[in-house]
């Protein structure tokens, strides 16, 4: 009898232990989190008090993600990162509106190719010394960069190979890699400011920016049905004797989709551009109702000295081309280019309003206007 119950008393211990055990690895399990909702090249993980920022796609065809422990402790493994960050090196200018978005941008200490950046609050901290010019951004000046010795450097790649973060890392300065350009949505580019919210300890604040530009963009996109026509539109325009243009699957042709316009390569394969001779465009896009960001012009007669076709197109007799080029930064940048990653919501009501503009009677253009 007393054998009996010293064993119950064993079994019941063993039970209780493992029932421990499994509320422990529920604990766990409960305390990681991702807030991602749209981006799918990086992850944001928290497991109790330790943050991960996972880049899941750094550059084209990776295979590896790229893991970064966040702490707010000096730690000498391998792609830790001190957060918050106090000082940054960035190397694109779409870098510059997520800073600014989280009035972060007094952190900005270098930059490479300074005279593409548009933004006039981040020109005025480059004119008044704060912000220094790091050359190239594929050959950035490390002599420099050492001077600077930022907390981080935000760098992109092409391929796995780049030498010259290998040598920035040596120097002891941190890098992380961006791959904000290779996400394939709007709202998923838009989300990366999520990814500075974290390095920079402005998790909140990055996550009520992003719920704003998500509801512009869904509100946006909501109205743009309203409409029961779907105007044909054309897009992009010759480099070199190609026609480059959005394939349907595309980045761009999702602004064209979701503003309710009838984009003629619409059910074209890819997610990039398509190169096509300017025939076969013609042919299916002479009576286009609507033509927008035909290359780099910037007028319709730029237009009509480049191509005797380009005048051919209805659009062109119709006057009803536009473009984002006249749009420029004190040094020449390209507003768009700049900032219309962060911001999709502006993009899709400019294409709304061009293609509607009975649905946003009020709305004044961002980026596009029409060619005079």
């Amino acid at each position: 009898m007393k054998f009996n119950q010293t064993l119950s008393l064993f079994i019941l211990s063993i039970l209780l232990l493992g029932s421990c055990t499994q509320n422990k690895k529920q604990e766990i399990r409960e305390t990681k989190s991702s807030t991602i909702k749209y981006a799918t090249g990086f992850d944001i993980i928290k497991s109790n008090d330790e943050s991960k920022l996972i880049i899941k796609m750094p550059y084209p065809g990776a295979t590896d993600f790229i893991e970064y422990t966040l702490s707010n402790k000096v730690d000498s493994e391998y792609n830790s990162i001190k957060t918050p960050v106090e000082s940054v090196v960035v190397t694109s200018t779409t870098h510059i509106p997520m800073l600014e978005l989280l009035n972060i941008e007094n952190r900005l200490v270098g930059f490479p190719n300074s005279d593409y950046i548009s933004s006039e609050k981040t020109r005025a901290l480059i004119k008044s010394g704060k912000v220094k010019e790091l050359g190239h951004e594929e050959n950035i000046n490390t002599e420099v960069l050492l001077d600077l010795y930022p907390d981080l450097v935000i760098g992109f790649s092409l391929n796995s190979n780049n030498k010259m973060f290998s040598t920035i890392e040596k120097m002891g300065i941190p890098v992380v890699i961006n791959g904000d350009w290779l996400e394939e949505t709007p709202l998923g580019r838009a989300e990366w400011i999520k990814f500075f919210g974290v390095l920079f300890d402005k998790e909140k604040e990055a996550d009520s920016i992003f719920n704003v530009i998500e509801s512009n963009y869904l509100n946006a996109k909501k109205i743009a049905t309203k409409s029961t026509l779907k105007p044909t539109l054309l897009s992009g325009g010759l480099f070199k004797d190609v026609w480059n243009l959005p394939a349907g699957e595309s980045y761009e042709a999702t602004f064209l989709k979701d503003a309710n316009t009838d984009y003629l390569w619409k059910n074209s394969k890819g997610k990039g551009s398509l190169s096509l001779n300017i025939e076969n465009v013609f042919e299916k896009g002479k009576d286009a109702e609507i033509w927008v960001s035909p290359s780099y012009y910037g007028s319709l007669s730029q237009l009509e000295k480049a191509n005797d076709i380009y005048p051919k197109f209805k659009a062109f007799m119709n006057s009803n081309i536009y473009s984002f080029v006249n749009k420029r930064g004190e040094k020449g940048g390209l507003s768009y280019y700049e900032l219309s990653p962060a911001r999709p919501d502006l993009v899709l009501k400019d294409l709304i309003k061009i293609a509607h503009p009975e649905l946003l009677e009020d709305y004044e253009f961002t980026f596009f206007e029409k060619l005079k």
